[in-house]
Order: structure tokens, then C-alpha cells, then sequence
């Protein structure tokens, strides 16, 4: 997801209103029982604010939640494709307006735009212990049930997913599986890689990759850290100053998207493409995108781990009916049909004590062998280190070829 930079100006005559009818609202339903949450939901229609840019994720929503939802709970689900950036920049507008139909009820949604949400009160509020998925099926002792990128979540999103980051690479009998391999692969291999922009979360991640290999210890950098980006920014940007001339074009453009990205890859122009999800290229292999003797590997110096939310907006029109739609999104039955890489293929966030055997089975056939295992896996940075690199990368990297 995109950052988004919020609109600082003008709802502030509007929050306080909002946000006492938001907190009378979810306190009503944290004293309902959840029967009549599900009843009151039936018949309503509820949509749902995400990024339309992957045809696995659509075929997810549209073959799966939204039949099941349909079928189990009279419940009509649409999907609104938008930028993240779009949409709350939308949902920012309605709130000045003092607009309190909104169009979509759900929002796909993490780190700093969700930070930018729950400080300009775009949210429903805090919601996620009615949903009874949340104590029955989800990892409720998982680090992001609290914080998302080093933000308080305070129950107002959901973990929806949990992935790694990986590296594909077309048909390379040793493939690094560590940063100072890829540097070196990179150089022997010149113009065979390059990563997104990063205004795009694929290459911001990459450049968080390089902050953790520059920190000697996890932990300094899991919190925004000034003295350590003071002290180390700069061996952070020599890096990548290094590492441009053995880039696709000599590093003068990157791909400015992830699909951008991934077409250099199955058109031959690059042998790597990256990225969130360690399961993403079995859908693409399967679809005829990328090339059959794909590799995907894990950096067993570490890869990030990120999760991705459902919240809720302020100016939600079927509270009911969002509720149980995100709750059947947590179930068994929804989070192991998200793992099946002919449609989505990426990680659940589901607590493997709580699942029957046969649910337990059916992930472990699908999962396979962990690309990245999870003892391997780092933390996300503070959403700030996004910031921090989108607002100087181009000065220090791009404009000193």
C-alpha cells in the first residue's frame, strides 16, 4: 500500500462530533450479542475500499468472500478498487463535508496510512474484540495484534494477513540468500536487477531490508530512531549509491510499480523481481506470467515480515454487516481458502491451537515448505522510516549518478 500524506486542514470543527457518535456506535455494539449483530446484518449490502492492481486478490474477493458472504449471510459484498492514498483522501473530504453515508464501509489498510486515518479520526473505532473470530481462530499473541508498524492499533483494525518478504529469481542454480549475495550477484549480473521506486511499498521495503543490514541489532531501528539515522543514514544511501551502476538502465529509472516490476521479470529484461508475499509467484507461475523454472528465495539473514488490516470507516452506513463481513474474513474457512495460490497465496493469521485437525492439515498442504522460515522472519520498522526514505532517496541515490 501507498503512503498517503494526509489533509491536516480543515475538519477540525467536525472531529469532535464525529468522534462521539463513532464511540456511542461501537459501544452499542460491544453490548449486543453477537446473534443480533448477524441478524440485523442480513439483507444489507456492504463494500469494502482496496487496491484492484493484483487479478488473484480480485478472483479472491469476488469468487470467494463474496459468494460466501452471500450464502451464509444474506450479506451483498462489493469490492470499490481504489489507491489507498485515493480513498482516504476521499473519506478526509466526506468528513470535512460532514458526510456521514459513506460509500464503502471496510478499508484494506496498514502502517502509516493507518496512522495518518486514526489521527485525522477517519476510523470506526475500536471494534475488534465484538468479532468473535478474533478470540476463536486468530494468533491474539502475535506482536501486530498491538502495533502495526509502531503504531497502537487500540482494536481499530484487524490482522487480515501476514507475509514475507522474497525474492523470485529465473533459473539460477545458486541464488543469493543474503544481502551481500545479492550485492555481489548484482554486480557479476549487470543490469539483471533493480527494485521499484519508493514511493511503492516493494522498493521502500527493500531499502528497509538494507537499515536492518546496517543495524547491528534488530531492535535498534524496530522504533523510529533519529541518533541511529543520524549516525547511519549514510552508509544506508552508499549502498544503494554502489549497488546503482550494476542496476537495469545503469539505475537511471526503476520500475515505478510492483506489476512494472514483475513485467521486466517475465518479459527477460531482468532475471529478479521481489516483493511482500513469499507465495505470490505460484499464482503467477500457474497464470502464465512468469517463467516455470521461477525460484523463490528468502534471505536467511532475514526477511521482513508485514502485516495488512481491515478496519472500518467513520461514516460506515452498515456497521452490522461490515462486522460479520470482517469476521468471516478472520474464519478458518475464509484465511485457508486465501492460502491457495491459484487465487490469493499468502499467509494467514490464524492460531494453529485453536483450528480442528483437519484445518490444520489443509494449511500445511497448501503452505508446503516455509520459503522464509519464521525464526528468519524481522520485524517492520516504524512506519517513519518510510517517510524517511521516500524524502530522501531521489536527493541521495537518484540524483548522484
Amino acid at each position: 500500500m501507498n503512503k498517503w500524506y494526509p489533509l491536516l486542514f480543515g475538519a477540525a470543527s467536525l472531529t469532535a462530533g464525529c468522534a462521539e457518535n463513532n464511540t456511542a456506535d461501537v459501544e452499542t455494539q460491544q453490548e449486543r450479542d453477537w446473534e443480533e449483530i448477524v441478524e440485523e446484518a442480513a439483507g444489507k449490502e456492504v463494500g469494502i475500499y482496496m487496491w484492484g492492481g493484483d487479478e488473484g486478490i480480485n478472483a479472491y474477493m469476488d469468487e470467494v468472500v463474496a459468494p460466501a458472504l452471500e450464502e451464509q449471510y444474506d450479506i451483498s459484498f462489493q469490492r470499490y478498487p481504489m489507491d489507498t492514498p485515493e480513498f482516504l483522501s476521499r473519506l478526509m473530504t466526506e468528513k470535512e463535508a460532514g458526510q456521514q453515508d459513506g460509500a464503502a464501509d471496510i478499508l484494506w489498510i496498514n502502517g502509516e496510512n493507518f496512522r495518518n486515518a486514526k489521527e485525522n479520526e477517519l476510523l470506526y473505532g475500536s471494534f475488534a474484540s465484538i468479532l468473535p473470530n478474533m478470540e476463536e481462530a486468530v494468533n491474539t499473541e502475535a506482536p501486530y495484534i498491538e502495533y502495526d508498524m509502531g503504531i497502537e492499533v487500540d482494536e481499530m483494525e484487524v490482522p487480515w494477513g501476514n507475509v514475507q518478504y522474497a525474492f523470485q529469481f529465473r533459473d539460477e542454480e545458486n541464488p543469493p540468500e543474503t544481502l551481500e549475495e545479492l550485492f555481489y550477484w548484482a554486480e557479476e549480473n549487470p543490469g539483471e536487477f533493480t527494485y521499484p521506486n519508493v514511493s511503492n511499498d516493494t522498493g521502500n521495503g527493500f531499502i528497509r531490508h538494507i537499515i536492518h543490514h546496517v543495524a547491528e541489532d534488530p531492535e535498534e531501528v524496530t522504533e523510529f530512531n533519529e541518533a541511529w539515522i543520524e549516525e547511519n543514514g549514510d552508509e544506508v544511501w552508499e549502498i544503494l549509491r554502489s549497488l546503482q551502476p550494476s542496476l537495469w538502465r545503469n539505475g537511471e529509472t526503476y520500475p515505478e510499480t510492483l506489476s512494472q516490476q514483475d513485467q521486466l521479470f517475465a518479459n527477460g529484461e531482468v532475471s529478479a523481481t521481489l516483493g511482500f508475499n513469499e507465495y505470490r509467484a505460484e499464482s503467477l507461475i500457474e497464470q502464465g506470467t512468469f517463467p516455470e523454472d521461477t525460484q523463490t528465495v528468502g534471505l536467511s539473514s532475514g526477511s521482513i515480515s508485514s502485516t495488512h488490516y481491515l478496519s472500518m470507516a467513520f461514516n460506515t452506513q452498515e456497521p452490522e454487516a461490515a462486522l460479520v463481513a470482517i469476521n468471516y474474513m478472520l474464519s478458518p474457512e475464509a484465511q485457508i481458502a486465501k492460502l491457495d495460490p491459484s487465487m490469493w497465496g499468502e499467509g494467514h493469521i490464524l492460531d494453529l491451537n485453536k483450528l480442528t485437525e483437519e484445518e490444520v492439515e489443509e494449511i500445511e498442504s497448501l503452505v508446503g515448505e516455509e520459503v522464509v522460515p519464521q525464526e528468519e522472519a524481522l520485524p517492520e520498522l516504524d512506519a517513519r522510516y518510510i517517510s524517511w526514505i521516500q524524502e530522501n532517496w531521489e536527493q541521495e541515490v537518484v540524483q548522484q549518478r
